[in-house]
């Protein structure tokens, strides 16, 4: 691949609207997934059913590491365990990097309703790029009204979920950004279903989904940056459901990928609805593709011996079409799965993409499975393999690990851009260290005064070898949900966001919520029944390595009103921090503090984006930085590596119940009487101090 520019190292970084969401994002997002059964119906033991195995949690993470790993690895920006990553003990007191008071001395906003991006006194925000914004140089202006499918390929695509930033130099950047989905009943005015949509108006859908290049520039010497509107923009692309992609690793080319158009299993047009992701150390985007099952009618049609496979992937293989489906067979015959039963087959996966190379060929790299993928956070273990953490959002599923077989070598592109094809894809299991009575589904905590205990990393596949009985490695990395529930994975609360915190070498894991979850299946890991509001786990890997395969854990975060008795802030003063609900993507400043985007929020506000520290004596005192327009979500979040600047996705704005574009429920960003447009939002202190200060 040719580079364009000198590249510049990273850090790793049956109600159909249950919880607070509307019923237009339960449709267009997942396609009402909370209104149909739970695809997982295996009978894996709740790990509170499991012998408890008490261990003790202090100095796990003490570890060295060879010098010129840790070099080559700061130089990546990339993770490693050093011994500045001690055990903050039970409540984080006194851990390196964690002493005394955090910096975060922000004012809280309170919860929101307004329709504006609100932000902390000291700050201020503003619009990046939103829907409809020129992207190639090429692009004509955005009209709401006469909108095109050509013209839309050229412009930033409709939702926007994950960034990733990435520097070239100190007043340059390039910023990539995920197309999730589409809302067509706010796209286009009229719009019904998809058996009656115009076909310009699916293929405008089609176009908007996928992802974004576009460079930015520093607006002075302030933390505000904004998108660069002359010159060639030689980086700037799009990625659409049209690009032509690679299948790569150990799946590639094996039968369950081969269809009519690309009978040789390796090649595959687009990818859809991209939701988190994370970046590599040699400099490029891994972007996570979704809720991808509901974009396929003719699940009655498919042969019967893949109707099981099907069904736990969420598709309905009773029916021809699904009530609101897009219908993008009717532009593409390829979505038709009684014609083409393995195209689902080439969705579904981590897909990488070079920022720096616009004719670069993206990959899906199967190496790493296939689910509805949330992140894939890389980081470094201790002797050098590249290891990426993934949740499966969707209720009742897992969460997954990839530790490569070789080493990161810093410089060596060609030996680093191989990593991702071959290692050992890992599915956790966790283990409580109560007795089972005291978790009961209330969320109260038990005797010890915490909810933790141990877990492990459970084999799936190591390249072309199963550890799966009767599953080859092409159907485990093809059908990781059944092999997961194989081998008796724990089934958690909808694990979305994974993060390693760049401080304590922990692991983060927003678990959103899971409004199914009976009182007999409550667990320590997701101790609530009928939990609206979600929760954060933290996992220490063993001896802080992130190959390790086993871990301890915690809870320090149960969501909610911290006047609910059944809420928990790490054991910090409830009096005092902010009500938080549904978290969905979290970030880490270059301090270590946790940053929580939420979706959903079931407390009657909107949706924000929230901080806390993680260790010392303000471990748990969650304060809200940002608050979000009517009917959005907060996605991303990200802040730069200088902790000056952090952007957030506005995704979904106006997507409340009864709204259309004649009768708008947000008039964000625009305001006046423009449609709401989804959006990136920077948001910086106005005298240039750190976020957070």
């Amino acid at each position: 691949m040719a580079n364009l520019s000198p590249r510049r190292m990273l850090p790793l970084l049956s109600e159909p609207h249950k919880g607070g969401r509307s019923a237009l994002t339960c449709r267009f997002r997942c396609g009402n997934a909370c209104a149909h059964d739970v695809p997982n119906t295996s009978d894996n033991r709740y790990f509170g059913d499991i012998v408890a195995e008490v261990v003790s949690r202090r100095g796990l993470l003490r570890a060295g590491t060879a010098g010129a790993l840790v070099a080559g690895a700061l130089a990546a920006g990339v993770v490693p365990a050093t011994p500045a990553m001690a055990d903050p003990g039970r409540h984080g007191r006194g851990s390196k990097g964690g002493r005394g008071r955090s910096r975060l001395t922000f004012t809280a906003v309170p919860p929101g309703t307004d329709d504006r991006v609100t932000v902390p006194e000291g700050y201020d925000s503003a619009v990046v790029v939103r829907w409809g914004d020129p992207v190639l140089p090429d692009a004509p202006a955005f009209d709401f009204d006469n909108q095109t499918a050509e013209a839309q390929a050229k412009q930033f695509g409709y939702n926007c979920d994950f960034v990733a930033f990435f520097p070239m130099g100190a007043d340059r950047a390039l910023l990539w950004v995920n197309h999730e989905y589409t809302d067509e009943s706010l796209m286009f005015r009229g719009y019904v279903d998809g058996d009656s949509a115009d076909e310009e108006q699916i293929r405008i859908a089609m176009a908007a989904h996928g992802g974004s290049v576009v460079e930015l520039e520093r607006v002075g010497r302030s933390g505000r940056w904004k998108l660069v509107t002359r010159g060639r923009r030689r980086y700037n692309r799009r990625i659409t459901v049209h690009t032509r992609m690679r299948l790569t690793g150990p799946a590639a080319g094996s039968d369950l990928l081969k269809t009519a158009d690309d009978p040789t299993g390796t090649r595959v047009y687009g990818m859809l609805n991209n939701c988190a992701g994370g970046t590599t150390p040699w400099g490029t985007v891994l972007t996570a593709e979704e809720n991808w099952n509901q974009y396929f009618v003719g699940g009655d049609g498919v042969p019967e011996k893949q109707k099981e496979a099907l069904a736990r992937y969420g598709v309905d293989t009773s029916t021809s079409v699904p009530d609101g489906n897009r219908r993008f067979d009717r532009i593409e015959e390829r979505f038709d799965l009684s014609r083409h039963p393995n195209e689902i087959n080439r969705f579904g996966w981590i897909v990488e993409i070079d920022p720096f190379d616009p004719d670069s060929t993206p990959i899906k790299r199967t190496a790493l499975g296939r689910f509805a993928h949330e992140a894939a956070t890389t980081t470094l273990a201790k002797d050098g393999r590249l290891v990426a953490y993934m949740g499966d959002d969707s209720r009742y599923e897992y969460i997954y690990k990839f530790v490569s077989k070789d080493r990161y070598i810093p410089g060596h592109d060609r030996h680093n851009r191989r990593l991702l094809d071959e290692g050992t894809l890992y599915v956790a299991r966790f283990s409580g260290n109560s007795p089972k009575k005291e978790i009961d589904g209330s969320g109260k905590l038990p005797s010890d005064g915490e909810f933790d205990g141990t877990g492990e990393w459970i084999p799936l596949v190591s390249g072309d070898r199963s550890f799966v009985p009767g599953m080859s490695a092409a159907e485990v990395l093809v059908y990781t949900r059944l092999a997961a529930d194989k081998v008796g994975a724990t089934k958690m609360d909808r694990p979305e966001d994974v993060e390693r915190n760049p401080v304590n070498g922990r692991v983060y894991v927003a678990l959103t919520n899971n409004s199914n979850r009976t009182p007999a299946e409550a667990d320590e890991a997701n101790p609530r029944a009928n939990n609206r509001h979600g929760h954060i786990l933290e996992i220490a890997e063993r001896r802080g390595d992130a190959a390790a395969t086993r871990f301890d854990w915690s809870l320090p975060l149960v969501c909610g009103d911290p006047k609910d008795p059944n809420t928990y802030f790490a054991g910090f003063d409830k009096s005092k921090v902010s009500p938080i609900s549904c978290p969905d993507n979290i970030a880490f400043d270059p301090e270590g503090n946790l940053w929580i985007s939420t979706d959903g929020n079931a407390l009657s506000a909107n949706d924000g984006l929230f901080a806390m520290p993680v260790s010392g004596r303000d471990r748990g005192h969650l304060r809200q930085f940002l608050s979000a327009p009517v009917g959005a979500e907060v996605c991303g979040p990200l802040i730069t590596e200088d902790g000056r600047s952090v952007f957030v996705a506005i995704q979904h704005p106006g997507e409340s119940d009864g709204a259309t574009p004649d009768n708008p429920a947000s008039h964000w960003p625009d305001g006046g009487k423009a449609q709401p447009r989804p959006a990136v939002v920077v948001a910086w202190h106005k005298h240039g101090k750190k976020i957070g200060s």
